[in-house]
């Protein structure tokens, strides 16, 4: 290879395989250093465990001899006893039984936004009011990806003492005023704050975790509201450079319209997926509950006798339910996506086949299925976030 090239290895860090040391042996050959990257916010506690502390282990017991490694571990997670907290913790202690260099960085940003930061500014972003946990001054201050990225490379060859380093960028700023200069950085004006009580965020919180939101969950409010505040010590300030500040960073690029349309598409995804499921649940109780003196007229002079249509409006009303309970629970959406999907052009077909004149009805009758399609491929896209 010449000394741009490189390979990549798609590795499942939740499966068992992986948490071998023989399944990185022969691909760690020749391997002089390492970073690990790997988290998740939001999981069940054996994928958490898996990906913060099982997998990490076997990589590091498969490292040649003298090979050195970085583990990017977070703020602020001895004060915290969430499951994320509790398995970075963990995963802290056996990499330095390995003696991985542990640096734990604060709130990272980047040019673009996933998970977390992707919160930030769609909520910044939301019409009327910029909603804030508690009193909206908590501590952050933020990093750019990059100087991360720089400081790691940095370390790699010039590891600090043992025990677990800090960075941060070098400008503190509260939780409200981040959000208003990301409002600002979008090209938004201005507006009030809505300052949200912790147990109010911490019941929409739940609720997130409940129905699969991502980042809207009990990990995510609990971090927001302690703050990231990141202290940078002697032990590495001095040999990285210090890092830019927050203002210096997100003012060195204009934000385009890509950034405004994904901000405010971003919490569209969740209440579209509620809009969904009460469509489902709802058709689901009518298909169940109707009395069939109210839909067998609609469907004069069919092949079928009425009390195969009666069948098939019940079974219908299964399927509409089953499918409601899966957008609630975010049961595979790329799946429920398609047998949304399916079952919608189903409806379509059999219905014209029994009664065209239902595409005629005042109030839009089969028509009304043609955006309905289009919601559920909307829906579909903003599920993918990669």
């Amino acid at each position: 290879m010449t000394e741009w090239d490189s390979e990549t290895l798609r590795a499942d860090l939740t499966a068992a395989a992986s948490q071998q040391r023989g399944f990185w042996q022969e691909k760690l050959t020749g391997v002089t250093h390492v970073v690990n990257a790997a988290g998740v916010l939001n999981a069940t506690e054996t994928v958490t465990h898996a990906v913060h502390v099982a997998a990490p282990e076997a990589v590091y017991a498969a490292l040649p001899q003298h090979a050195r490694g970085i583990l990017i571990s977070a703020v602020g997670i001895d004060e915290s006893e969430t499951g994320f907290a509790r398995h970075r913790r963990a995963g802290e202690i056996v990499a330095a039984a390995h003696g991985i260099t542990i640096l734990r960085a604060g709130l990272v940003l980047g040019e673009t936004s996933y998970g977390g930061s992707s919160l930030m500014r769609a909520l910044a972003a939301l019409p009327f009011v910029t909603p804030v946990i508690g009193s909206g001054d908590q501590q952050f201050n933020p990093l750019h990806a990059a100087d991360l990225a720089r400081a790691v490379v940095h370390l790699l060859d010039h590891p600090p003492p043992e025990g677990a380093h800090e960075i941060g960028g070098t400008q503190t700023l509260g939780q409200a005023e981040i959000l208003r200069r990301l409002r600002g950085w979008m090209g938004l004006g201005p507006v009030s704050l809505l300052f949200l009580p912790v147990w109010v965020a911490r019941g929409i919180g739940r609720v997130g975790d409940a129905l699969r939101w991502g980042p809207i969950s009990a990990t995510a409010v609990a971090q927001l509201q302690s703050g990231v505040l990141a202290r940078s010590n002697d032990a590495i300030t001095p040999a990285t450079g210090p890092m830019r500040g927050f203002d210096q960073f997100l003012t060195s690029r204009p934000a385009g319209t890509q950034d405004l349309w994904h901000a405010r598409l971003y919490l569209m995804r969740p209440l579209l997926r509620l809009v969904l499921a009460f469509l489902w649940l709802a058709s689901g109780v009518i298909g169940l509950t109707l009395p069939a003196t109210e839909f067998l007229p609609l469907l004069p002079d069919t092949a079928l006798s009425d009390g195969l249509l009666i069948a098939m409006a019940r079974m219908g009303g299964i399927l509409d339910i089953a499918l409601g309970v899966a957008l609630l629970r975010g049961w595979r959406p790329r799946l429920t996506a398609a047998l949304q999907a399916g079952l919608v052009l189903g409806y379509t077909v059999i219905f014209t086949w029994l009664s065209a004149g239902l595409w005629l009805l005042p109030l839009g009758g089969l028509l009304k299925n043609i955006p309905v399609l289009m919601l559920i491929a909307i829906s579909a896209i903003l599920e993918q976030e990669r």
